[in-house]
């Protein structure tokens, strides 16, 4: 079992990155969010998980604990394997996750990649006394947005992004990112929609 590699980002994918150690390049399977951390050419540490499976043995990757120990309560559950565990944690951060769970929103999690309504009702009861151990606070992105009362535009952004079906858990690490630098609510909006759009490829 692999605990962690730390090395060169040699190359980034939709979906994995190589990281060269010891002269070896590993495939490994990561997150977007994971992903848009991570850059090419500079070193990384990446906590490591190993799937083994008759055809192949692969490799998924997470800079956090948090995210870590997450997808592997995920995949402690029936029929939830590391590949939709993976579309979960690039959809939704673990706090959002956690508190979709504690507020029983079914709703929310039949968003996920993967998760249909039977799914979200298992995970809602095979996660509720499992889920204790994560504490539901904003991670530092998410509290980099201004408050509604305090930035007028980012509340006039906040309040088209949600009439046009996105989440608050979706919306606020994207405008915690672009809010600085627009100050105009249609650009805001724009750029928003445009960030979604390539996290979504």
């Amino acid at each position: 079992m692999i605990g962690y590699i730390r090395g060169k980002v040699t190359a980034l994918f939709k979906d994995a990155c190589f990281l060269e150690a010891g002269g070896i390049g590993y495939r490994i399977f990561i997150s977007d969010k994971t992903r848009q951390q991570l850059v090419s050419g500079e070193e990384a540490k990446l906590l490591t998980y190993m799937a083994v499976r008759e055809d192949a043995i692969l490799l998924y990757g997470f800079l956090g604990e948090e995210e870590y120990e997450l997808f592997l309560l995920l995949i402690s559950i029936s029929k939830i394997g590391p590949k939709v565990a993976m579309g979960i944690l690039s959809a939704m951060t673990p706090s959002a996750f956690v508190g979709a769970v504690k507020t029983q929103s079914v709703t929310k999690l039949t968003k996920l990649p993967g998760i249909g309504k039977k799914t979200a009702e298992r995970l809602l009861v095979e996660l509720k006394d499992k889920i204790g151990a994560f504490a539901v606070e904003d991670v530092p992105e998410e509290k980099a947005v201004p408050a509604v009362e305090e930035n007028p535009v980012t509340g006039e952004a906040v309040k088209a992004l949600m009439s046009l079906g996105y989440e608050m858990d979706e919306i606020t690490p994207v405008l915690g990112r672009l809010a600085g630098s627009y100050d105009n609510v249609s650009k805001l909006v724009s750029a928003a929609l445009r960030e979604f759009a390539r996290n979504r490829e």
